[in-house]
């Protein structure tokens, strides 16, 4: 429903060196001001595609089942991109066309105030490693079938609103799937948020790592125990770093974790509870 946020958006894309085949946007808000902003973009090839459940995972499958290319390039309404956006993507899934890429996300802003960016300039192929965070759902190309024939973003309740992308970045790599960081592959990621929203923004993340934790701790993957460990330590460290520093909550995305964990965990144990009941046959 950010209408203004997505004109910016979509005039970025009508200001590319190569223009994309065509344009979709999911909405789940139903605004009629989101309509408009798509409809005048009609020449770019905009397609309105409304959605009506809630979360990136419902919104980013449902335009990769939309979608009509073999491979999906994915930023979201609140980042502008590199006019040379369009091309890199096209570039890297012609070169890799079984891989995930993903790019560099910089902050447009005040930089303590943009969450999820990443800004090194060295490219880095992520392929046999057991990884989460190193896809950046805002800067993505996807093979459209792979992903999809993966399960694609879950979306149960506890992942749907956050790390989502963190849950199929460590499933497609320990798949064996090829993901790699092109740092070539730019765009914006704008600062909008006040300082409570950042802050609440950064306890949902960590409820989301918390589900994802659970997730994979109830099919028996023991790295999820050192990987809660090490971001509890972080969680621990960012409340002596504020009292030290007196650093404020909404400037450290750490600040959420000892907040969000606990949560998380256990909404994703209810979730993995409920999803194991209805597969359960009935007696």
């Amino acid at each position: 429903g950010r209408a203004e946020l997505l004109e910016r958006c979509l005039a970025s894309l009508a200001r590319s060196t190569a223009l994309p085949r065509e344009v979709l946007v999911v909405d789940q808000s139903g605004s009629p001001a989101v309509a408009a902003a798509v409809a005048a973009h009609d020449a770019l090839g905009a397609r309105l595609v409304p959605c009506s459940g809630t979360g990136i995972a419902t919104g980013t499958n449902l335009g990769l089942r939309e979608a009509r290319g073999e491979h999906v390039a994915v930023t979201h309404d609140d980042c502008t991109v590199d006019e040379g956006w369009v091309a890199a993507a096209a570039r890297h899934a012609s070169a890799s066309p079984d891989a995930i890429v993903t790019g560099r996300v910089l902050p447009a802003g005040q930089a303590e105030a943009v969450p999820s960016t990443r800004t090194s300039a060295v490219p880095f192929d992520f392929t046999g490693l057991a990884l989460y965070g190193v896809l950046y759902p805002a800067n993505m190309v996807l093979p459209r079938e792979a992903v999809l024939g993966l399960g694609g973003f879950d979306e149960r309740p506890s992942l749907r609103l956050a790390a989502e992308d963190n849950d199929l970045c460590y499933r497609w790599l320990t798949a064996g799937r090829r993901l790699r960081f092109e740092p070539e592959l730019v765009v914006w990621h704008h600062d909008w948020r006040s300082p409570g929203e950042l802050a609440a923004l950064y306890v949902r993340y960590a409820r989301g790592q918390g589900a994802f934790y659970a997730k994979h701790l109830a099919a028996g993957d023991r790295r999820m125990v050192r990987f809660l460990a090490e971001d509890l330590g972080r969680g621990a460290r960012s409340v002596a770093a504020a009292i030290l520093r007196r650093r404020p909550r909404w400037q450290d995305e750490r600040r959420g974790l000892l907040r969000g964990l606990p949560a998380g965990l256990w909404a994703g144990a209810r979730d993995e509870w409920r999803i194991r009941r209805a597969r359960a046959p009935e007696r």
